[in-house]
């Protein structure tokens, strides 16, 4: 009988929101399915519904917030040789040493300088060297990024063999849409929040309304409004945020009518809100990918996003969706919504949608990471490296 592999994953909060935390689960209960691999997760919370999977407590130094990252990495490092030896450590956060690294974002120093155009903290700083330690003296034999995106903005900021450095993109379960009566989810939906039948559904799913750019689709919607009265569209936003300032920017665009707030709904709801929709629009300032494009598409949504969205990856123009790479002009945001309103132009790019999704399906995502791990496991250099020294 062959040996098992044994791998350990680590990310902090497993299975929990967020993006990373999602990505992170689906993809290692899926991978603690193959007989050929032992899965260990070390983490600090988890949520799972596998029993495959083996847990490990890793303690976390909350404060100060400094200690957060650092406090993370050395926990976890302890805890990894303590249940060892593993034959691949493939780690979706930054700790000191790994064999793989998934990056869910760009690094630090980046994001600090360049998106949020603010000086390093003490809590930045800290988070900055453990991953550059990870990245240039902790062994890492492949960098997973999330979208072409990632993985440009991570070769610019390290030099790194950009062999080394491949994308492997979120993927989506399609089941829960396949399964549901499109029909009459968008009756019941509709009755709900009042929108009518011949009305353009235009969905909006986010738990952070200033990132993913509400403000610079009411923009858009308010530009459309003024140059065609008659458009009879709704947005259905659907999450959490500041609603009462996104009201007032609605009142001030003249569409206060057409703009409904539907706050956050549990996980399970959510495919019946996108089976609902017409299609599906994010105009983030900044997303390393978005997950929740490929969860409209696999409903049959094209999609509207901006250029600084990682998913821009998946879409191609004029087929399944749109980009906007300046969602901050109305005017362009306001002819790709005009052009979408037509039913028979997305009655074409829904079938396109529905190819794309089942191209990034979880199966196609976990077949890459499990190759990514034989390949690795092959080269007699990784094996004689993880050999115990006399």
């Amino acid at each position: 009988m062959q040996e098992r592999r044994r791998i350990a994953v680590v990310i902090p909060k497993y299975g929990m929101v967020g993006g990373a935390e999602r990505f992170a689960a689906e993809l290692t209960e899926r991978i603690a399915d193959y007989p050929e691999f032992e899965v260990h997760v070390f983490a600090n919370r988890w949520i799972s519904s596998s029993e495959r999977v083996i847990f490990h407590k890793v303690p976390i130094v909350k404060f100060p917030r400094s200690l957060i990252s650092p406090s993370f990495a050395f926990f976890a490092g302890r805890r990894i040789a303590a249940a060892g030896p593993f034959d691949i450590v493939h780690t979706h956060d930054r700790i000191f040493e790994a064999d793989v690294y998934t990056m869910h974002g760009i690094p630090h120093r980046w994001w600090i300088r360049e998106v949020r155009k603010k000086g390093l903290s003490l809590f930045d700083r800290s988070l900055a060297r453990v991953e550059d330690h990870l990245v240039i003296q902790g062994g890492c034999r492949r960098f997973l990024a999330v979208s072409g995106l990632v993985r440009g903005i991570f070769l610019e900021a390290y030099r790194v063999d950009p062999s080394l450095a491949t994308i492997v993109h979120p993927g989506v379960e399609t089941a829960p849409y396949e399964s549901r009566d499109r029909e009459e989810c968008r009756r019941t939906t509709r009755e709900r929040y009042g929108i009518g039948r011949e009305e353009t559904l235009i969905l909006f799913v986010s738990m952070n309304f200033a990132v993913k750019g509400l403000d610079y689709l009411l923009g858009g919607l308010g530009r459309l409004r003024g140059k065609n009265p008659a458009a009879a569209f709704k947005l259905l936003v659907v999450g959490n945020g500041d609603e009462k300032n996104y009201r007032r920017l609605a009142a001030e665009r003249g569409i206060a009518d057409s703009v409904i707030f539907a706050g956050a709904v549990e996980k399970k709801e959510l495919p019946a809100f996108y089976l609902a929709g017409d299609f599906y629009a994010m105009l983030s300032r900044f997303d390393t990918f978005g997950m929740v494009v490929l969860e409209a598409m696999a409903a049959g949504l094209p999609v509207l996003i901006s250029g600084r969205v990682g998913a821009k990856d998946i879409v191609v123009e004029g087929e399944n969706g749109f980009v906007v790479d300046e969602p901050a002009n109305s005017d362009l945001v306001a002819d790709k919504i005009e052009m979408l309103l037509s039913r028979e132009l997305r009655e074409g790019m829904r079938m396109a949608a529905l190819k794309t999704a089942a191209a990034n399906s979880w199966d196609v995502v976990v077949n890459k990471v499990v190759n990514t791990y034989r390949e690795i496991l092959k080269d007699q250099r990784f094996v004689n490296s993880k050999m115990p020294h006399p």
